[in-house]
C-alpha cells in the first residue's frame, strides 16, 4: 500500500488560495469608508459594494502576492547571500563550539548546575528577544537571526523548532504582550483616543504571565527533543544544519591573514563617516525619549577596539565581532532613526562583504559565495511570495471588511465579558487574514472603540482584545510573511510546524481570553 504523502508547503498554500477565492463567491461584497460625524470625529462606516467574485485570478494572484512581498523576498535573499559567505568562513563553527565550552564552565555553580545550564541559556535569550517584541514589535529582525540561533540550538542537542523559538517565538510572546509597542499598542490607543501607552502596570503583568506559560512550554519541549532527538518532527530536515555546521576544530582558528586589517581599516572609516554626520541619537522607548546619546561613534570606537583584540588572536573572532556589532547597530538604527527591511538588509549585506574580505575571499570568489546562497535559501523566498496571494484574493474579493461588519454585528446585546471575549475572537479571526498589526488596528479600532464606549466597556479593555488577537495567531498563520519567512530560512515544513504550534497557540489564546477578564471585572489604572 503507497504511502500517503504530506503536501509540499507550496501545495499547503495554493489550497489555501483556492479555498478563499471560493469565499468571494458566497460572501457579499463590501467595505468600510472613514467619513466625519457630525462631532467631527472619524468614523468607519460599512457600504455594501458589487461582489468581484475570483476565479482565474487566483494565478494573478501568485504574481501579486510577489509584486506585495517584494521587500521581505529581497532581504531573504540577501541575508542568505550574506550569512553563506560567514558559514563559508567557518566563524559560526567555531564561535558556537567556543561558546558551548564556556557555557558549561558554569556548571561549576551549584543553582545552576540544579537549573541546567542549558536551560538557562534558553531562557535568557528568549527573554532578551520577548523584550524586544514587547517594546519596539521586533518582526522582520528575527529571519536574520534565525540563521544564527538555529544552528545554536541544534549544537546544543536541541533542534530547529526549539531554534526558532528562541528567537521568534519570543519576540511573539512580547509582541503579544506588548509594553510599548507603538506599531500596535501606540496605534490602537490612539485611534481610540486614550493616553499614549497608558494601562501600562497590568500589560506588564501580562507580558510576564504569558513569557512564564510560553517559555515554560518551550523549554518541556526542548529537554524532551534533548533527551531524545528523533523524537523532534523535523529530525530529518535538521540534518541539513548538522551536516552544514559540523564540529569545529581548534586547528581550524588561529589565522588573521593581512587582508583581515585592510577590512577593519575600511570598516573603521565608514564607521567614522557615519560617526561625524550621526554624533547623537534619539532613542524612543514607549512615551520616553532619551535624546542626544552618542550611540553611533560610542559603537564605533568599541567595535575597532575589540576588533583589534580579536583579530591578534584570529580573524574568525572578528567576523563574529562583526556580526555582534551588526546587531548592536541594528538596533540603534530600529529604535533611533526607524529602520526597516530595506535599511537592516543593507546592513547584512555589508557584514557579508566585510566578513568575506576579512577570509581573504576574492571578488569573484564572494560573488560564486553570495549566488549560492540566495540559490540555498531562494525556496524560502518563493513560499514568501505565494503566501502574499492569500491576502491579495481576499482582498480584491472584497470580502475581508464584509466578515469584519458580520462579527462585529454580533456583539450587540451582550454583556461586558461576553463582549470582550467576542471583540478578542473577532479580533483573532482577522489576523489569520490579516496579520498586520497596523493595518488591523486601523481598521477594526474605529469600529470597535465607539462601540464599547456605546455599551459602557472601557476602550483600555478593547485595546487589550487587539493587542491579544494581533499577537498569539501571527506564530500560526500562513498570511504572515514573517512567519512563512521565517521557517523558510530554518528549513521548517509548515506542515510540521502547524502541527506542533497548533496546541500551543490554542493555549496562549485561551490564557488571553483568562486575561482579559480583569479588564472589566477590576478596577485599575488605565481601566
Amino acid at each position: 500500500m503507497k504511502k500517503r504523502q504530506i503536501p509540499h508547503t507550496y501545495v499547503i498554500v495554493f489550497y489555501i488560495i483556492l479555498f478563499c477565492a471560493l469565499l468571494t463567491w458566497f460572501i457579499p461584497g463590501g467595505r468600510y469608508q472613514e467619513t466625519v460625524d457630525p462631532a467631527g470625529n472619524k468614523v468607519m462606516v460599512y457600504e455594501t459594494v458589487e461582489s468581484v467574485p475570483q476565479s482565474w485570478q487566483v494565478f494573478a494572484a501568485l504574481f501579486d502576492g510577489f509584486v506585495e512581498r517584494a521587500d521581505i523576498i529581497v532581504f531573504i535573499l540577501i541575508i542568505g547571500g550574506a550569512f553563506w559567505i560567514i558559514n563559508d568562513s567557518k566563524a559560526f563553527d567555531i564561535g558556537i563550539a567556543g561558546f558551548l565550552r564556556r557555557a558549561r564552565r558554569l556548571e561549576s555553580n551549584r543553582l545552576i548546575r540544579r537549573l541546567g545550564i542549558e536551560n538557562v541559556l534558553l531562557v535568557c535569550i528568549m527573554l532578551l528577544f520577548s523584550l524586544f517584541g514587547a517594546v519596539f514589535g521586533m518582526s522582520e529582525e528575527t529571519i536574520a537571526f534565525c540563521l544564527v540561533l538555529v544552528p545554536l540550538a541544534i549544537s546544543m542537542g536541541y533542534d530547529s523548532i526549539t531554534g526558532v523559538c528562541m528567537v521568534f517565538v519570543a519576540a511573539g510572546l512580547g509582541f503579544a504582550g506588548a509594553i510599548l509597542n507603538p506599531f500596535t499598542i501606540g496605534i490602537a490607543q490612539g485611534l481610540a483616543g486614550l493616553p499614549l501607552f497608558s494601562g501600562i502596570e497590568y500589560r506588564i503583568v501580562c507580558w510576564l504571565v504569558i513569557n512564564a506559560v510560553g517559555f515554560a512550554w518551550i523549554l518541556t519541549y526542548a529537554n524532551k527533543v534533548k533527551k531524545n532527538p528523533r523524537l523532534s518532527p523535523v529530525y530529518e530536515e535538521d540534518q541539513y544544519w548538522r551536516d552544514l555546521h559540523g564540529a569545529a576544530s581548534p586547528e581550524e582558528a588561529g589565522h588573521t591573514p593581512r587582508v583581515a586589517w585592510v577590512s577593519l581599516l575600511l570598516v573603521a572609516v565608514i564607521l567614522l563617516f557615519f560617526s561625524v554626520f550621526y554624533p547623537s541619537t534619539d532613542i524612543r522607548i514607549g512615551n520616553t525619549v532619551f535624546s542626544d546619546l552618542p550611540l553611533v561613534p560610542v559603537l564605533s570606537v568599541l567595535f575597532v577596539g575589540v576588533s583589534v583584540c580579536c583579530l591578534r588572536r584570529t580573524v574568525h573572532y572578528y567576523i563574529l565581532n562583526l556580526l555582534f556589532f551588526t546587531i548592536f547597530f541594528l538596533i540603534v538604527g530600529v529604535m533611533g532613526y526607524g529602520w526597516y527591511i530595506m535599511e537592516i538588509a543593507t546592513l547584512f549585506f555589508a557584514l557579508g562583504l566585510a566578513a568575506g574580505l576579512a577570509a581573504g575571499r576574492s571578488p569573484n570568489e564572494l560573488v560564486k559565495l553570495f549566488l549560492d546562497g540566495c540559490k540555498d535559501i531562494l525556496s524560502a523566498a518563493m513560499v514568501v511570495g505565494l503566501a502574499g496571494g492569500i491576502i491579495v484574493i481576499l482582498r480584491n474579493g472584497m470580502v475581508i471588511d464584509t466578515i469584519l461588519h458580520r462579527l462585529a454585528g454580533g456583539m450587540e446585546g451582550l454583556g461586558d465579558v461576553a463582549t470582550v471575549e467576542v471583540m478578542y475572537g473577532i479580533q483573532t479571526l482577522i489576523n489569520l487574514v490579516i496579520p498586520s498589526g497596523s493595518a488591523k488596528a486601523a481598521l477594526t479600532m474605529p469600529i470597535m472603540a465607539p462601540f464599547s464606549e456605546l455599551i459602557g466597556l472601557s476602550k483600555q479593555a478593547t485595546v487589550m482584545a487587539f493587542q491579544f488577537g494581533d499577537g498569539f495567531t501571527n506564530m500560526i498563520t500562513p498570511t504572515s510573511g514573517v512567519l512563512i519567512a521565517v521557517l523558510g530560512v530554518s528549513r521548517i515544513p509548515y506542515d510540521k510546524w502547524f502541527r506542533w504550534a497548533w496546541k500551543f497557540i490554542l493555549v496562549l489564546t485561551l490564557l488571553g481570553a483568562i486575561l482579559l477578564i480583569p479588564t472589566v471585572l477590576l478596577s485599575m489604572n488605565g481601566f
